[in-house]
C-alpha cells in the first residue's frame, strides 16, 4: 500500500509516518516547506513539498497520482480565521475532488470529536471558525464517493500512547475535562489501524483515550 499523508510534519502526522513505516507501507509525506523534508525522509517516507493552502486541485491530483490512500493531518493552527477557513476547509476539500480525480480510494479524514452539526461552539467563540471549517469538510467527505472515515479524537495531549481507546457514538455528548483527552500517539495509531480496517470505511469514529486496545475498539 501506498499512502499519502498531507501535513506529514505535523503533530500527529510525525507520529503516524514511522507507524506506518514500519508496516512496510510505502509513505509520501506531503510537507509544505524544504526544511520539513528531511523529517520524512529520516522516518523512511518520501517528502513532497507542496503548499496545500495555495495548490489548485490540479497541483494536488498530481502530487496523489499512484497512492492508495490518503489521510489529511494538515490544519492551520488556529489563531486565524481566515486562514483556518482557507486550510481547514477550502484545501482539505480540494484534497477530497484531487483523491477522487487521481483514482484514490481510500480517505481518512483527522478531524476532532465535536464535528457534527450540534457542536455547540457559539458563532463568537475564537474556536468556531475551527469547528466550522472543519464541519463543512467533514460533510463534503461524507458526500464523496471515497473509501472515507472521519477521526474524531478528544482534546489532544503529549501524553505516552496507551494502545486504548473509547469510542463514542456519533450522537453521544462531548465528554469533558480529564475524560476527553487522547494522546496523539493514539490518535497516530488509529490512523493507521483504520487505513487496514475496511470495516471503518464510511465511519465518523469518536474517541478518548479509554480501556480498549485500538483495534478491538474499531472492530
Amino acid at each position: 500500500m501506498k499512502v499519502a499523508v498531507i501535513g506529514a510534519h505535523g503533530k500527529v502526522a510525525r507520529l503516524l509516518l514511522p507507524v506506518l513505516v514500519d508496516r512496510d507501507v510505502q509513505v509520501s509525506g506531503i510537507v509544505r516547506k524544504d526544511e520539513q523534508g528531511p523529517f520524512v525522509r529520516q522516518v523512511g517516507g518520501e517528502p513532497v513539498l507542496l503548499d496545500v493552502e495555495h495548490a489548485s486541485t490540479e497541483q494536488i491530483t498530481e502530487a496523489l497520482r499512484g497512492v492508495d490512500a490518503v489521510v489529511w493531518a494538515a490544519g492551520a493552527g488556529g489563531g486565524n480565521p481566515d486562514r483556518t477557513y482557507a486550510v481547514d476547509r477550502d484545501a482539505a476539500i480540494r484534497s477530497m475532488d484531487a483523491a477522487r480525480a487521481a483514482g484514490v480510494g481510500r480517505y481518512v479524514m483527522v478531524s476532532w470529536i465535536g464535528s457534527v452539526p450540534e457542536h455547540g461552539i457559539p458563532e463568537d467563540a475564537a474556536f468556531f471558525p475551527y469547528a466550522d471549517a472543519k464541519l463543512a469538510a467533514d460533510d463534503h467527505l461524507r458526500a464523496t464517493d471515497l473509501e472515507w472515515t472521519i477521526l474524531g479524537p478528544g482534546t489532544l495531549t503529549d501524553d505516552d500512547p496507551t494502545g486504548a481507546i473509547t469510542v463514542l457514538g456519533e450522537q453521544d455528548d462531548m465528554p469533558t475535562g480529564a475524560a476527553s483527552r487522547v494522546p496523539r500517539a493514539d490518535v497516530a495509531m488509529v490512523a493507521a489501524e483504520v487505513l487496514r480496517t475496511p470495516g471503518t470505511a464510511g465511519r465518523f469514529v469518536r474517541f478518548t483515550g479509554g480501556g480498549t486496545p485500538i483495534l478491538e475498539a474499531l472492530r
